[in-house]
């Protein structure tokens, strides 16, 4: 193996006709060109096939015997005969053999991939002491390259003390497909070191490499080297070119070297089809193509291809199908690769039809094929056809790659298709394909996305190989399916095995933001700007409603204000958090300034409104927002606007307008619109309707506990006990349990839990009761009587009174003053809506402590201060 050169630079240095200078100076340490006026064009002889004429003869005189074997070794070569032809050779002596027997016979050797065969010959010539410069050497070192050795080809290439350009090509070439680019170009380096005439396949190749490696700036050095030899005219040589500065993200310079090119050929026309649609200027690409059929060049296979690719990019269907027509016509059609292409390009556009018409008619199928055809199915959310599509190609005995099981999995989790996704593990399963990260990964995603958590991490305790994408798959399924405990731990336990990236940023904050654990979004952040994260649009979303979920609502829109070029989700996520906290006024006034910012909204965006609206009582604003969605921006209302409406209508006491919209409800409403007109009915008294909504809420979710505690909670308030006992007894004989209250809070890091009714156990319990009864006291002092209708039991006034005292977030919150240093806002957060009488607990504390609240419960926030709430009653 030759020693690598050093990294040095080109120096464009003037021509000296008069003295020959080394392209390498090992003074000054850059590339000198070597003057030539000579230029000798390669062309690429070392196929296999391709017998290569010596015109040396041998000049002493052989007999006919030798002649003879000679005749019959190149006719058994000419026949494919290498049996006979080896047996021959073996038996001759080495007078007898001319240089080219041995030459045809390792060109056979070579064809057949036979390389026992080509290492005995190789050792008949070491043993002859045959020289192997010139032709028989190139034969030779061709011989390895095409077995897979090339290793013993450099070698024989190194002993060998002529050597001219067409065999440096070839090596250059060689080491070039096996993708050591590294090596080629050091070959070429030592090539023009040692005065090697440098010919265009030589440019052609090594551009290639540094293309391939992005080496721009050596590159242009050979670029500026090619140019001073005179082959900057050279048409392979300058396709090469434009090949390498559109692989080198330079467009300008490849089209100002195809502007200059006199004579193009139809390479230099697909060059800048293809380099314009792999660099995503598809629009131009389609255009160069346009100009090429305007001028009246023929096209190829190539053309065909590059330009269907970009029509698949762009969504140009119309013009996929004129160069379907046109491929047809040229006979392109019964390619396999032109096929896959064009159903690829069908799909791409939307027209999965064409692109099935495509796939019935092709007569030869390959594994891209199918996998282009499930994608296609997997694009369209049609999961169903993604698996019979699987089911067909086991039964033609089509073995699946990684790319279509992992395509057939993305549709099963896009469509949350979860029995369909398991049938695909069996196959994985039956096919040994668990150990493959790109299938694990995949895997997890599915299960992930079709709310399977423990099936996912049943694959990712068994993963032998994690990369940060398997880390960041189960810390983000854990966020999306409520387990923001599971995601803090694994992403805990990934601390300790890798870097987190970006990504794990985005995945991790839902998490702390589940939690409301300010604390540890804090590190997190911290961690974000020390890792320059924070110019990631995903992370810096995420960081957004990580504040706002945890009522820090003037840092999020400090955050959100910082964000260079914010997106749609950016404007959601701020005008939702302006929605929970109460600010209804302020989430219309983003709203509007999203639009003015030319972002248009979708249905997320007029869902966050229209909740907006609903929590602020902003009636007519919410009315208004719900018809600029119809008619303005032809959204259909979906079951959530829908519920928004009747949730607005519902907590501005419109009871009976609201049931009279249902309806008329395009739509029947589900669970979830029965249940915000049932909460419009506790809050305004309205028993009759209650019992009628209840009806249709049991009938729809017989098992959601949470609707049967809300009537109890409407009898109780109107002290019709006999409906609540009979109401429990319904509960009972279900096997129904109703979910305890429970809240917490974050102190140093830490989350205290409370559980309502359940505060003996809490080492802070005493002093907990002791100020709770302390501020009931004040409050009954201040003429601030308990709200026992809440208290949601049959006893005496005392009873009650003590029951309230258990409520969770009284608790929490009286653990906060406790313990939270002077002037430090109190966070709590409760798995259910807060009830009356810890309203006006939580409103009474703030004034008497002088301390902010901030109470988020199952609904929305509450920012208590000074006495008030921002709620101002609508929740």
């Amino acid at each position: 193996m030759a020693k690598a050169a050093p990294n040095l630079c080109f120096s464009p240095l003037t021509l000296n006709q008069n003295r020959k200078e080394n392209f390498f100076s090992s003074q000054n340490g850059c590339f000198i060109h070597k003057p030539s006026l000579k230029t000798k064009i390669f062309s690429p002889i070392f196929s296999s096939c391709i017998p290569i004429r010596i015109s040396a003869t041998p000049t002493r005189t052989i007999d006919h015997q030798v002649t003879d074997y000679n005749a019959k070794i190149l006719h058994f070569c000419q026949l494919g005969d290498l049996e006979n032809a080896m047996e021959l050779i073996c038996m001759c002596q080495k007078s007898e053999l001319e240089t080219k027997t041995y030459g045809s016979v390792l060109q056979l050797c070579a064809g057949l991939k036979s390389f026992t065969d080509g290492k005995k010959v190789h050792s008949i010539i070491k043993s002859n002491s045959v020289g192997v410069d010139g032709a028989l050497g190139l034969k030779l070192v061709s011989f390895y390259a095409t077995c897979g050795d090339l290793k013993e080809g450099r070698r024989v290439f190194d002993t060998m003390e002529k050597k001219n350009v067409y065999l440096w090509n070839f090596m250059v070439s060689e080491y070039a497909k096996i993708g050591d680019f590294k090596e080629s170009i050091c070959l070429f380096k030592i090539m023009v070191e040692k005065g090697i005439e440098v010919n265009s396949y030589t440019f052609s190749c090594v551009l290639k490499c540094f293309a391939a490696l992005g080496s721009l700036k050596e590159g242009e050095c050979v670029h500026g080297y090619l140019l001073k030899l005179g082959f900057g005219s050279c048409n392979s040589v300058v396709n090469s070119l434009i090949a390498f500065y559109f692989k080198g993200k330079r467009p300008e310079s490849a089209f100002e070297l195809f502007d200059k090119l006199c004579d193009r050929d139809v390479i230099s026309w697909n060059s800048m089809i293809s380099g314009y649609v792999s660099n995503g200027l598809t629009e131009r690409g389609l255009g160069i193509y346009k100009q090429m059929m305007y001028l009246g060049i023929d096209v190829d296979l190539a053309t065909i291809i590059s330009v269907l690719v970009g029509c698949a990019n762009s969504g140009t269907l119309s013009l996929g199908k004129a160069v379907h027509s046109l491929a047809i016509k040229s006979s392109f059609e019964r390619r396999i690769n032109f096929s896959n292409t064009l159903l690829d390009m069908y799909s791409k556009c939307g027209d999965l039809d064409g692109a099935l018409r495509v796939f019935e008619k092709m007569g030869e199928r390959n594994v891209v094929s199918w996998t282009s055809m499930i994608a296609g199915y997997t694009r369209d959310g049609r999961s169903d056809g993604a698996i019979k599509l699987l089911q067909q190609m086991e039964k033609e005995g089509v073995k699946l790659d990684v790319v279509a099981i992992t395509s057939i999995l993305h549709a099963c989790a896009r469509s949350g298709s979860l029995d369909n996704g398991k049938d695909v593990h069996d196959y994985i399963k039956a096919n040994n394909m668990e150990s493959n990260l790109f299938v694990c990964n995949a895997l997890m995603d599915m299960y992930a996305k079709c709310g399977s958590m423990e099936a996912a991490n049943s694959v990712f305790s068994t993963m032998v190989v994690k990369d940060i994408i398997s880390w960041n798959t189960m810390i983000g399924g854990y966020s999306k399916n409520c387990l923001p405990n599971e995601a803090l731990k694994t992403f805990a336990a990934m601390l300790k095995e890798l870097k987190p990236d970006s990504r794990t940023m985005a995945c991790v904050l839902p998490a702390c933001a589940s939690l409301s654990a300010l604390e540890r979004g804090k590190e997190i952040h911290g961690y974000i700007l020390r890792n320059g994260y924070s110019s990631d649009r995903h992370v810096a979303n995420a960081l957004v409603d990580l504040y706002v979920k945890c009522g820090v609502l003037g840092l999020a829109r400090l955050l959100f204000d910082m964000i260079p070029s914010k997106d749609l989700v950016s404007w959601t996520v701020m005008i939702a958090g302006y929605g929970m906290h109460g600010y209804g006024n302020e989430a219309i006034a983003t709203f509007n300034e999203m639009r003015d910012a030319g972002i248009e909204p979708d249905e997320v965006s007029f869902i966050s409104i229209l909740y907006a609206c609903s929590h602020s009582g902003l009636l007519e604003q919410g009315w208004r927002f719900f018809y600029i969605m119809k008619n303005d921006f032809n959204i259909e209302p979906k079951l959530e606007h829908y519920a928004c409406m009747v949730d607005l209508l519902s907590r501005t006491g419109n009871l009976s307008k609201a049931y009279e919209f249902m309806e008329t409800l395009p739509i029947a409403p589900d669970a979830t619109i029965w249940g915000a007109l049932l909460c419009g009915c506790r809050n305004y008294h309205d028993i009759e309707l209650a019992e009628k909504v209840a009806e249709r809420v049991f009938e729809l979710e017989p098992e959601n506990t949470g609707y049967y505690v809300l009537l109890a909670n409407i009898y109780a308030e109107a002290e019709k006990w006999e409906e609540v006992k009979r109401l429990r007894e319904k509960i009972g004989k279900q096997g129904l349990r109703k979910n305890p209250g429970c809240s917490w809070i974050e102190i140093k890091g830490k989350v205290n839990l409370f559980v309502s009714g359940n505060n003996s156990s809490h080492p802070h319990s005493k002093n907990i009761e002791s100020l709770l009864k302390k501020m009931r006291r004040k409050m009954k002092e201040e003429g601030h009587f308990p709200k026992t209708k809440y208290a949601l039991i049959n006893a005496d006034e005392m009873q009650k009174e003590m029951a309230l005292c258990g409520h969770s977030e009284k608790l929490a919150m009286a653990f906060g003053l406790l313990t939270l240093p002077p002037r430090k806002t109190i966070r709590v957060t409760k798995n259910l809506r807060v009830c009356g009488d810890c309203h006006e607990m939580a409103k009474f504390m703030s004034k008497e402590t002088r301390r902010e609240i901030v109470l988020r419960d199952s609904n929305r926030f509450h920012h208590f201060k000074d006495g008030y709430c921002s709620c101002r009653g609508f929740w």
